[in-house]
C-alpha cells in the first residue's frame, strides 16, 4: 500500500460515556499502519441553515476544511428511531452545501453502527449509506458492521473486551485501507 491515509471519524453520539465514542477510540487503537485516524467532532456545529451559505460561520468553515482534508471517512453512529441521530445528519448536510460544493465527495467511506441492541444499528447504518452515495462518497459494501449487544462490549480500559468482535473489527480495519487504497481519488 502506500502512503498513510488520514480517516476523518465521525462518531454520531455527543453522550459522554458513548458507546459509539468507545468504539472510535479502541478502532484508534486497533488501525493498520496505513491509517492514520482521528476523531473530527462535531456537536459544536450550529444547525445546517441555507441563509448561510455564502458566508458560512467559522464552525462550519473549520468543519468543511477538517472533512476536505481528510483522504477517507468513517462514521461510528447509533441508531435513534431506526435512522441517523440528528446530529450527524446535521454534521453530513453542513458539508455538503451549499449545493455542488460538497466537502465530501469522492472520499472512500465506510459505517459501523453500535447498539445495545440485538439489530446492531441496522435501520441507521443503512439511512447513512443512502446518505453518502448520494454524495458521492464510494461506501465499502463488506464487511457490514452492525454491532449489538455493545452495553457489555467495553472492559475498563475501553477496549473491546469480546474476542469475536475485536477480530471482526481488525477484519474491517483492513478491508477499509484496501478500499481506501482502491477508490481513493488521485
Amino acid at each position: 500500500m502506500g502512503t498513510q491515509k488520514n480517516v476523518a471519524i465521525f462518531v454520531g453520539s455527543l453522550r459522554k460515556e458513548s458507546l459509539n465514542r468507545k468504539m472510535a477510540h479502541a478502532l484508534i487503537g486497533l488501525a493498520p499502519p496505513s491509517l492514520k485516524m482521528e476523531i473530527v467532532e462535531i456537536g459544536g456545529l450550529p444547525l445546517y441553515n441555507q441563509d448561510f451559505d455564502p458566508d458560512p460561520p467559522q464552525p462550519v468553515r473549520d468543519f468543511k476544511q477538517r472533512v476536505q482534508a481528510a483522504d477517507a471517512v468513517l462514521f461510528i453512529t447509533p441508531e435513534y428511531n431506526r435512522s441517523v441521530p440528528g446530529v450527524l445528519k446535521n454534521a453530513i448536510d453542513t458539508a455538503s452545501r451549499p449545493y455542488g460544493q460538497s466537502a465530501w465527495e469522492g472520499k472512500p467511506g465506510a459505517v459501523i453502527s453500535v447498539s445495545p441492541g440485538k439489530i446492531g444499528g441496522f435501520g441507521a447504518n443503512h439511512h447513512l449509506r443512502q446518505s453518502m452515495v448520494f454524495l458521492d462518497v464510494p461506501m465499502m459494501q463488506q464487511p457490514e458492521a452492525y454491532i449489538g449487544g455493545a452495553g457489555e462490549l467495553f472492559d475498563d480500559k475501553g477496549g473491546i473486551a469480546n474476542d469475536s468482535t475485536r477480530d471482526l473489527m481488525q477484519k474491517f480495519l483492513q478491508a477499509f485501507a484496501q478500499w481506501i487504497e482502491r477508490n481513493a481519488r488521485k
